[in-house]
Parts: structure tokens; C-alpha cells; sequence
């Protein structure tokens, strides 16, 4: 069963841009993780390949009415300012190793992202009208009730997104690209097999994207952000467009692409 769950945060001090890059969400998550279970923390922190998590960028609530997410903070957040992170679980044997964080979590202790104390006041792993990236869902659910006719797939890339080919990364969402990426990582978490895709018939049909430089101090990413609509032209058999529809509805935990531990790749499907 794959969770998105939406960590609310006040921070206690200014919070610096320094540390408001991916690799500072990701430690924080761990360290999250290494409270309830360490040897957990230590698996996720070496384990290589598609990861059973992913993490936004911190994110002000200022900004929850705008499509795309924020990945670039050029001034600092100031103290008390409300904020949250998304953390989606694409496995279900994490979440229950977690379960002692849920249900203990202790809203006066601090917690660090770099030399600032956070206080997480909340923890939203249901939908809710006011932030769509909540959510949950069992893997069986998701494939049973994914439509096998509905032959529109809208997404929202809300940050950005690139995938590796061979020595490079391209930012350009290919239909290929876009699901197989998909497929992997439900193929390795749902226990549902899905096989190689028929995508011959699967084309852009509307597009308003384009691409974004996420720079620190250690990297360069250039990732495509903005709104796709894929859709099947032509005969394409009921089975293959159920599968289809089902990544589709996953893509809201998995991510798509590279550095999803790190917030990027945030991908949500938009229905009509």
C-alpha cells in the first residue's frame, strides 16, 4: 500500500536557503526514520536503485494555491512561518516499521533541518480539499478500479523531472520514458506484475512545459515542469490502457525520474 503523507512544520528560527536543498529534506527525513528505527535509517541512507520513498522540497503554505511546488527559495523562511513536506512510502512493511512515529509523535520536540529546530504540528496521510497531496491507497485498489476506457492521461509535473540516458540526463517527458519509470517502481512495490507496456499508440496531445535549473552547491539539475496530457490514438486493447490508467494513479506516490528522495520528479495526475 503506497502513502503520501504531508508532514506540517512551524519552524522555531529563520530557516537559511542553504538548507532548504533536497539533500537537506532527505537527512531530515532519515533522521525522522532513525527516531523509531535505526537500523531502517541505515538501510534507506545505503541502499542503491529506486528507493521506497520519496520527499518533496519544503514548501510555505503561502504558496499551496500555486500548480507547480517550490523548489527555490532565494530569501530565508522566516521563524514561525507554517510549512510542510511531502513523504510518500511506496512500501507497505515501511510504513508499519514507522507505525511508533505516527502514533507517538511528540509535537513539542524539535527536530533539525541543518542548525534550525522544526516542530511538526500535524501529519495528514488522507485526502484533503485544501492539500491534494495527501493520500493512500491500497496497490489492489489502485489496479482494480483504474479505468480500462478512459484513454486521457492529464499530469501536473510539479517539480522538476529528468530521467538518465546513458552517461546524460534528458528533461523531455517521452511517453516511454514517463511510464516505464512508473512500471519499475511498481513493478518492485505492489507485488502486481505488470509487463512491458504497447505505448505505440500513446502521444502528447496537449503540452505546457518547459524546463527549470536546480543548482547547489554540489550539482546542476535541469528537470520539465508544467502540465501534459498523453492520449491513446488508434486501437489499443482494454487490458494495456487499464495498466496504463493504473501508473497514472500511482504517480502521485512514486514520483517519476531521477532524485525523487530528493523532491524532485513530484508528479500528480490531473482527471477531467
Amino acid at each position: 500500500m503506497p502513502y503520501s503523507l504531508v508532514f506540517n512544520l512551524i519552524p522555531l528560527a529563520p530557516i537559511s536557503p542553504k538548507y532548504l536543498q533536497g539533500r537537506h529534506i532527505h537527512a531530515l527525513f532519515l533522521s525522522l526514520v532513525n527516531a523509531v528505527d535505526a537500523e531502517l535509517s541505515e538501510q534507506l541512507h545505503q541502499s542503491q536503485g529506486n528507493k521506497p520513498f520519496t520527499t518533496s522540497p519544503l514548501q510555505t503554505y503561502n504558496q499551496n494555491n500555486a500548480p507547480l511546488l517550490q523548489w527555490h527559495h532565494p530569501k530565508p523562511i522566516p521563524k514561525g512561518t507554517p510549512c510542510w513536506v511531502r513523504v510518500s512510502l511506496l512500501d507497505e512493511g515501511m510504513f508499519s516499521r514507522l507505525t511508533q512515529l505516527w502514533l507517538n509523535l511528540n509535537l513539542e520536540r524539535p527536530w533539525h533541518l541543518g542548525p534550525t529546530d522544526l516542530q511538526i504540528t500535524s501529519i495528514l496521510g488522507t485526502p484533503q480539499a485544501e492539500q491534494p497531496w495527501a493520500n493512500a491507497c491500497l496497490y489492489e485498489q489502485l489496479y482494480e478500479e483504474a479505468s480500462s476506457e478512459e484513454r486521457n492521461l492529464s499530469f501536473l509535473f510539479a517539480t522538476p523531472m529528468a530521467f538518465r540516458q546513458g552517461k546524460y540526463d534528458t528533461a523531455f517527458p517521452q511517453q516511454e520514458s514517463v511510464f516505464n519509470s512508473l512500471r519499475s517502481r511498481w513493478n518492485k512495490y505492489s507485488g502486481i506484475e505488470l509487463p512491458e507496456l504497447a505505448l505505440e499508440n500513446l502521444y502528447p496531445s496537449f503540452f505546457n512545459i518547459h524546463t527549470e535549473m536546480v543548482m547547489d552547491a554540489r550539482s546542476k539539475f535541469i528537470g520539465c515542469v508544467g502540465e501534459l496530457t498523453y492520449r491513446f490514438l488508434g486501437k489499443t486493447d482494454g487490458e494495456t490502457v487499464k495498466q496504463v490508467n493504473a501508473l497514472a494513479d500511482f504517480a502521485v506516490y512514486a514520483g517519476v525520474g531521477r532524485k525523487t528522495t530528493m523532491g524532485m520528479g513530484m508528479v500528480r495526475r490531473r482527471k477531467p
